[in-house]
C-alpha cells in the first residue's frame, strides 16, 4: 500500500492538471467564472436564512438565540456536507465519463476519484470565505479554535477518499449503485446532526448517530466555528481510524478491479 501511495505521489502534477481542467470545465460559458464558487454559497446562506429561520421559524425551533444563529449553525454543516455528497455521487460515474481516458495505454486510473474528491474540495474551501463573512455581519465571534479546521479537512479527505475509490470502481460494474446512492445520501444526510444540534438528539438515538463517521466530522466544523471549542477529539480520533480503514479497502478493491475497467466502460 505505501508503495501505492508512494505512485500516487508521483502523479501530483497530473492530478492538478485534471482537477484544474475541471474547475475551468465547471464554469465555462458563464460570465461570472469562479465568482460562481463564492456567489453559490452566498445565495445558499441567504435562502437558509430566510427559510429555515424565518420562514419555517428553525431557529425557535431547535432552540437557537437567534434565526440568524440557526442559519449559521446549519450552513457550517452543510459546506462539508457538501463536499462528501458531491465526491460520492460525482465518483460513482468518474470512471464512465473519462473511458477514453481509461483506455489510454499506462494511464494511472486511481487519479480520476481522486481529481473529483480534491475538486469539490477545492469548492469547499473556496465557500469558507462566505461562512466566516456571515460569523462576522452576524456577531458571532470566531475563536482560535478556528486553527483546528485543517485537522478536520484531512480527516474527511481521507474518509471521502476511501469510499469514492470503493464506489467508482464498483459502480462499473454495478450501474443500479449510483441511483441507490441518490437515495442512501439522502437518509445519510438526516442520519447527520446537520440541521439539528448533536446535543438535541435523545439519548437513544444518539448512539446510533455515533456509528456514523459524518456525525463526528461535521460536529467538528461545528465545534471549529460555531461553539468556538475543542472538539470531541476521541471520536475524530475513531473516526480517523475508521477512515484509514476505508481508505485502505476502498483502495484494495479498486486496484482488485482496475484490469476489467477498460472492457466495462
Amino acid at each position: 500500500m505505501i508503495e501505492k501511495m508512494k505512485e500516487i505521489l508521483r502523479h501530483r502534477q497530473l492530478i492538478l492538471i485534471l482537477v484544474s481542467r475541471e474547475l475551468k470545465a465547471r464554469y465555462r460559458g458563464t460570465v461570472l467564472g469562479f465568482f460562481w464558487s463564492l456567489f453559490n454559497p452566498l445565495l445558499l446562506m441567504l435562502v437558509y436564512t430566510v427559510v429555515f429561520g424565518y420562514i419555517v421559524g428553525g431557529g425557535r425551533m431547535a432552540g437557537f438565540p437567534s434565526t440568524k444563529f440557526y442559519a449559521l449553525f446549519m450552513f457550517n454543516g452543510i459546506l462539508p456536507w457538501t463536499w462528501f455528497n458531491a465526491s460520492m455521487m460525482e465518483s460513482s460515474n468518474v470512471l464512465m465519463v473519462h473511458g477514453a481516458l481509461i483506455k489510454k495505454i499506462k494511464f494511472p486510473i486511481e487519479v480520476l476519484p481522486i481529481m473529483v474528491v480534491i475538486t469539490n474540495m477545492v469548492h469547499f474551501i473556496l465557500a469558507l470565505p462566505v461562512l466566516i463573512f456571515f460569523f462576522l455581519i452576524f456577531g458571532k465571534p470566531l475563536t482560535l479554535w478556528v486553527l483546528f479546521l485543517p485537522i478536520s479537512l484531512l480527516v474527511q479527505f481521507i474518509f471521502t477518499m476511501g469510499l469514492c475509490f470503493l464506489i467508482s470502481a464498483l459502480t462499473v460494474h454495478f450501474r443500479d449503485i449510483k441511483d441507490i446512492l441518490a437515495n442512501l445520501l439522502t437518509l445519510w444526510f438526516f442520519s447527520t446532526p446537520i440541521i439539528y444540534p448533536y446535543e438535541s438528539i435523545p439519548k437513544a438515538l444518539k448512539m446510533v448517530l455515533n456509528f456514523n463517521p459524518m456525525t463526528h466530522l461535521v460536529e467538528s466544523y461545528h465545534f471549529a466555528f460555531y461553539y468556538g471549542a475543542l472538539p470531541h477529539w476521541k471520536r475524530l480520533s475513531v473516526t480517523v481510524l475508521v477512515g484509514l480503514l476505508f481508505f485502505y479497502l476502498g483502495y484494495l478493491i479498486f486496484d482488485k478491479l482496475r484490469d476489467t475497467f477498460v472492457e466495462e466502460v
